[in-house]
């Protein structure tokens, strides 16, 4: 992958060289009769090659799949976009250590300035800059195992997180946090409390149902309350955290072996499914 084409690389990176056209220059796209033209933005660096993606002038972002059709040409120079990565914040070494392993979901996104759009990232910068209210809770080690939608998770992934999780412990860690697409949680909930039996510290799932560029976002609520749990809980099992009602002011959490589905978590088999509420 080329550090002057961030997120591109086969086949629509060929054809961007062969336009000669850099990331921030405006640039028409020709395809089956349609005309696009905006500016070429990066990508997620989890995309495939296939497409590229431009910024339209209406502020939408647009992805176009290169064909043997496809034409693109250089129209004009823009401004190349920067990101500066912001710095970590002052460590405190009193506090736990909580390990946070990403699979994907929603809820391991954030909202990437220099696209206007949400990428997967949960690198430890990433959380405390988005998040930084976690660098009072805990000392985070992030982990991305893989970055995908629930509905693609199989068994064979549910080894994998049962793996990273059981390294995590072994490493010596307060609590764990695995964050997970909503839709088959459930699944992986029940998976691991079979795959971690007896695990000596918490080990908490946690997901979001409205991404970090909406304004209502969920994200962050329900992310500090499983970092608290993973730290501070009187349990040590796996357990998964999601907020209680819509207002979301509160996080409930439910064993991992006793929940739904994921979307509708605040609801359970019986009230005897919650160990312990953690209120804001």
């Amino acid at each position: 992958m080329s550090k002057e084409f961030p997120g591109y690389r086969g086949k629509a990176l060929k054809v961007l060289k062969n336009a000669e056209a850099e990331i921030g220059d405006i640039i028409r796209v020709t395809k089956d009769k349609e005309i696009h033209e905006g500016v070429l933005i990066p990508r997620s660096e989890y995309g495939d090659d296939k497409h590229i993606v431009l910024k339209l002038k209406s502020g939408y972002n647009i992805g176009v799949e290169i064909t043997p059709t496809t034409q693109i040409k250089k129209i004009g120079v823009g401004a190349k976009p920067t990101f500066t990565q912001p710095l970590l914040p002052k460590q405190k070494s009193n506090l736990p250590k909580v390990a946070i392993v990403s699979t994907g979901g929603t809820i391991a996104s954030r909202v990437d300035y220099r696209t206007g759009g949400v990428r997967p990232a949960l690198t430890a910068s990433d959380l405390y800059s988005v998040i930084p209210e976690l660098s009072e809770i805990a000392t985070i080690d992030a982990e991305i195992i893989f970055s995908l939608l629930s509905e693609n998770i199989t068994p064979k992934h549910w080894t994998k997180t049962a793996k990273a999780t059981a390294k995590h412990i072994e490493n010596g860690v307060t609590g764990v946090v695995v964050a997970h697409g909503t839709d088959t949680m459930g699944y992986t909930a029940a998976a691991l409390s079979f795959a971690i039996q007896n695990p000596p510290v918490p080990v908490i799932m946690v997901g979001s149902q409205r991404s970090a560029d909406r304004p209502s976002s969920d994200a962050a609520t329900n992310l500090v309350g499983a970092v608290k749990a993973a730290a501070n809980a009187p349990f040590a099992e796996v357990a998964v955290a999601m907020h209680e009602t819509i207002s979301d002011k509160t996080i409930i959490f439910h064993r991992g072996t006793k929940v739904k589905n994921a979307t509708q978590v605040a609801e359970t088999r019986s009230n005897q499914s919650t160990p312990r509420h953690l209120r804001e």
